[in-house]
């Protein structure tokens, strides 16, 4: 997030796509809810009915998959009716000119047609965020898991940029991580191209810098593989061990019957977890770690906030707080490592992070957290960024043209299914789905689908029904409901007895490695 969760307070308008809010961060959605009571504007672009909906100045449906062509739509009519930023534009951007040629294809009657939003709408949703003092883009999943991610992340910076909506409070573009510490763990360097604060793997001096931090030669300075990458090569047989850490990609990954394959065709399988998890259930080793509440340490929010947390049990049986278990790994292993305490991390990532390094211990209790970049103990830590220069001066306008989904309708196949989460449920139900409160409100997997096509196919509320992928079939309930279009399924990845990931498409986004979890093509029937 560019910006800081107390900031929806103070904002003038809320630009929000693919994020339920209220189901998935709730207590950021009850903040939205408040300040559009309060007299916000609130631009909501899903294809679903959801609960925010009922709250939107602006409800834009879009055909799934169709991100990139509203939000150049949108700018088409900035541009055009002379809405944009032009001094933001020219003091602190390069590329309008190339933006402006791409974008002026994508007129509203030519967005309409690619994405079912009346024209009308586009332009009043432009006119809404331009002349807004101060607009938040809010955004999660729904715009990074397609085959253009990346892409629709590009076009929600350029569209902040246009305006001017970037650098001030109450404004920038703001993702809504999708777990409790995502953000520290991409902060800390969990990700195949980088050491932690993002220092690229690829960078000499980076390596040179952490060799001699961790006293060790030789660090690779190639880029590793995504999650994606890595299920294909262990099924290829090119990867052989694999060590998974707090993660069940038997659950959360797409074609899950390919997922299966590659991990039984590893050597040697580690799991390390807090509970015997299906993908646990393949390992030749499971490693029991504790829980958040068996342990001490600092988490980073998604908006930024470095909060500390302190062990309240003892952690049960073998297990042990996840640094303690890396560290006898590695001495046995041959790499002795010596912390003695999270403290101990801590003070070796403010040596080695420059955005985490006034970032203490000492520092985090007192001030209920710190947002980073904080680069040194005298710094206040940072509520918004980009406040006089983006990190490399000129922000950089990256136009995208739209592409479809990799899978599309056909005579079969002819639903597009999208996937999500539920208020009561969590993730793989790893945790979620052992309460007992949480199971009576949402004990199994259903399939909303519209009335219209219910009708059509002789589906009444509470059937079960078949639905099926190229990949795989499922068996689950119905819900005849009006939040999906007609020719859209939804259903949820938390239920084991039908797992809605042997369905979904991999096909992935080539420079991030996401699957394309929010659509691919299915087909559903009623049960004999």
């Amino acid at each position: 997030m560019t910006n800081s969760i107390n900031e929806f307070e103070d904002a003038d308008l809320f630009f929000v796509t693919g994020t339920n809010t209220t189901a998935q961060h709730p207590l950021i959605g009850s903040r939205m809810i408040n300040a559009v009571q309060q007299g916000a504007k609130l631009i909501l672009v899903d294809p679903r009915e959801i609960q925010l909906a009922g709250f939107a100045t602006l409800h834009l449906r879009q055909n799934i998959g169709t991100d990139v062509a509203v939000m150049n739509g949108i700018m088409q009519v900035i541009i055009e009716e002379a809405l944009y930023d032009r001094e933001f534009v020219e003091k602190r951007t390069e590329g309008f000119e190339e933006l402006k040629s791409v974008v002026s294809r994508y007129t509203p009657r030519v967005v309409e047609q690619i994405t079912g939003i009346k024209a009308a709408d586009i332009v009043a949703a432009a006119r809404l965020y331009a002349e807004a003092d101060k607009a938040m883009i809010v955004y999660a999943m729904g715009i990074t898991q397609h085959v253009t991610g990346t892409d629709n992340v590009k076009t929600c910076a350029n569209l902040a940029m246009l305006t001017g909506h970037v650098g001030r409070p109450g404004t920038g573009v703001n993702p809504l991580r999708g777990q409790n510490n995502v953000q520290g763990a991409c902060d800390m360097g969990a990700l195949p191209v980088v050491y932690t604060g993002y220092q690229k793997v690829i960078d000499p001096a980076v390596k040179t810098k952490f060799e001699q931090a961790w006293q060790v030669e030789g660090l690779d300075d190639k880029a590793g593989l995504t999650i994606t990458s890595m299920m294909a090569a262990a099924q290829r047989g090119d990867l052989k061990a694999l060590y998974i850490m707090g993660e069940n990609p038997l659950m959360s990954d797409p074609d899950t019957r390919h997922i299966e394959l590659a991990l039984s065709n590893l050597d040697f399988l580690v799991v390390q977890d807090i509970f015997l998890t299906e993908t646990a259930s393949l390992a030749d080793v499971v490693l029991p770690a504790a829980s958040f509440a068996e342990k001490s340490g600092t988490y980073t929010n998604t908006e930024r906030r470095v909060q500390i947390s302190h062990k309240a049990v003892e952690p049960p049986g073998q297990a042990r707080a996840d640094w303690e278990i890396i560290q006898e790994v590695c001495r046995r292993a041959g790499y002795p490592m010596d912390y003695r305490s999270p403290d101990d991390i801590l003070q070796e990532i403010n040596r080695v992070t420059p955005s985490y390094a006034g970032i203490t211990l000492d520092r985090v209790e007192k001030e209920f957290g710190l947002q980073w970049p904080c680069p040194n103990e005298d710094h206040p830590g940072t509520a918004y960024l980009h406040k006089d220069k983006f990190t490399k001066g000129l922000g950089t306008f990256l136009p995208c043209d739209f592409k479809p989904l990799a899978e599309v309708p056909d005579e079969e196949y002819d639903f597009i299914l999208t996937t999500g989460r539920v208020y009561y449920q969590y993730h793989t139900g790893t945790m979620s789905r052992r309460i007992e409160l949480l199971e009576r409100e949402a004990p199994e997997a259903v399939v909303e689908v519209n009335p219209d096509d219910a009708r059509r196919l002789g589906i009444r509320n509470n059937d079960r029904v078949e639905l099926s992928s190229r990949r795989g079939t499922i068996t689950l309930k119905a819900e005849i409901t009006q939040r999906v279009p007609h020719k859209v399924v939804f259903s949820t990845f938390h239920f084991r007895e039908a797992q809605v990931n042997l369905l979904t498409n991999p096909a992935h986004d080539p420079v991030s490695g996401i699957p394309e979890y929010k659509g691919c093509a299915v087909k559903i029937r009623r049960c004999a």
